[in-house]
């Protein structure tokens, strides 16, 4: 079974959750690219970010199946502490080395965790308990709003916390990947490639320059995400205009209690995908 068949048996519709907030703001200067942040704003999030998924886990009968199909003995519990422990370590590791905000290769955490020196059982088991733990569905509008904005002639790029397995979801969830969708190949900036997370810097940094080597103007980048620190802040801190995506209560993040992002506003509120279209028009 190749990875899109095995991600395809955990696909289940979910829904947005309402969050409240209504659509507000206004672009500064004519949008000639949109950049997008993935879980929690292309696609519904169970848990928005894999860093909360240690609190949330609440299917223990299915991980235990997954778990005696991979041979894996312990509990979940034992699971989830030896996987969260072996990415701190590498964090740790990361971070001595000048890494602000580190990030792993989930394939290679699994190795680990499971004691095994094949990577695509590694892979299999890291879908698999991806799926489980953190579900995914596209957000409503998604394909509508990417053919706009690829018919308008608008170029299209993804600076996003993410991992192997993320071109997979598409392909599974939008019947293809990322690149048949009319995402410039060259602007896919998925964290596991780079070692570095968001808020980092670093990914927006990377997706400046290749916009500048398109001729494109940091003022005429939007930049979309469902996180205020994760996504506003360094956008914004890198020049371009931002979207804050308000559309699930599942993925919102506002921070309202963190100082990083106390002076941060975006230039939008959208709460749904297809309000996009109306800003850019």
């Amino acid at each position: 079974m190749t990875y899109t068949d095995l991600m395809a048996t955990y696909i289940t519709p979910l829904h947005p959750i309402p969050t409240g907030m209504k659509p507000a703001g206004e672009l500064k200067a004519p949008v000639k690219a949109v950049l997008f942040d993935v879980y929690g704003t292309l696609i519904i999030s169970q848990s928005g970010d894999i860093s909360v998924v240690k609190n949330e886990v609440q299917s223990a009968a299915r991980l235990n199946a997954l778990m005696k199909a991979y041979d894996y003995v312990g509990s979940v519990d034992e699971l989830i502490n030896n996987f969260f422990q072996t990415i701190e370590t590498a964090h740790k590791t990361m971070r001595r080395k000048g890494i602000d905000f580190p990030e792993v290769e989930i394939d290679r955490i699994w190795m680990q965790v499971l004691g095994t020196k094949d990577i695509n059982i590694a892979r299999r088991f890291a879908l698999e308990f991806e799926m489980i733990v953190n579900p995914g569905y596209p957000m409503p509008h998604l394909i509508d709003v990417l053919t706009y904005l690829r018919n308008s002639g608008r170029i299209m790029g993804i600076v996003s916390n993410a991992q192997f397995f993320t071109p997979t979801l598409f392909q599974v969830l939008c019947s293809d990947l990322p690149e048949k969708l009319g995402f410039n190949p060259g602007l896919i900036f998925y964290s596991y490639r780079h070692g570095v997370a968001k808020p980092s810097q670093r990914l927006f940094q990377l997706a400046s320059r290749e916009l500048e080597e398109m001729g494109i103007d940091r003022q005429n980048v939007l930049y979309m995400g469902n996180d205020m620190l994760n996504d506003i802040l360094p956008a914004s801190h890198e020049g371009f205009q931002t979207a804050l995506f308000a559309g699930d209560n599942r993925s919102l993040r506002l921070r309202k209690d963190d100082g990083r992002c106390k002076d941060v506003l975006p230039d939008l509120v959208i709460t749904a995908l297809n309000q996009l279209k109306t800003y850019l028009t």
